[in-house]
């Protein structure tokens, strides 16, 4: 069932706690990703909305002249949440100088790596072993095998020039 509205907006204090519990349910709140572990709870982020609900949350980290979506979560595929977080998070970034825009992946996370594709992301670099290296030293939670049966084993660089 689509949403009958999608709203998207940034993340609000009285929101957090939800917002944090809901990166939790997604395994996302401890971000394991080029040989560090970082917080996506103390990150900005924008929450999607749609009928009343979460349909979707996304973190993001802005440096001098690009911004890594960090975490891409929805609720429900194919509704539109994903895609909307990520124009705003694009358009964010633009606004605050950004020329780039990128996104770290798994390389078992084939349905990942089609929304970014479709979305106008390049493969950029392939990080061999990083999440070997990352299971071993900073998150020994991350399951061995992933989507479709996949072993879970490296790291998967995308990028967008803004």
């Amino acid at each position: 069932m689509a949403y009958s509205a999608m709203h998207v907006r940034p993340v609000e204090p009285p929101d957090r706690d939800r917002v944090d519990a809901f990166l939790g349910d997604h395994n996302a709140a401890l971000v394991a990703r080029l040989d560090q572990l970082v917080d996506a709870r103390r990150l900005p982020a924008l929450l999607a909305e749609g009928d009343g609900e979460i349909a979707g949350v996304a973190t993001y980290i802005v440096g001098d002249t690009d911004c890594e979506v960090l975490t891409l979560h929805s609720t429900r595929s194919w509704q539109g949440a994903g895609t909307a977080l990520l124009r705003e998070v694009e358009q964010f970034a633009a606004e605050h100088g950004c020329t780039r825009l990128w996104v770290i992946t798994t390389n078992d996370n084939v349905d990942a790596l089609r929304f970014y594709q479709r979305r106008g992301f390049r493969l950029a670099r392939v990080h061999p072993g990083a999440v070997d290296a990352s299971r071993l030293k900073l998150k020994p939670g991350i399951p061995e095998i992933g989507e479709y049966g996949i072993p879970i084993r490296d790291e998967i660089e995308l990028e967008k020039t803004i």
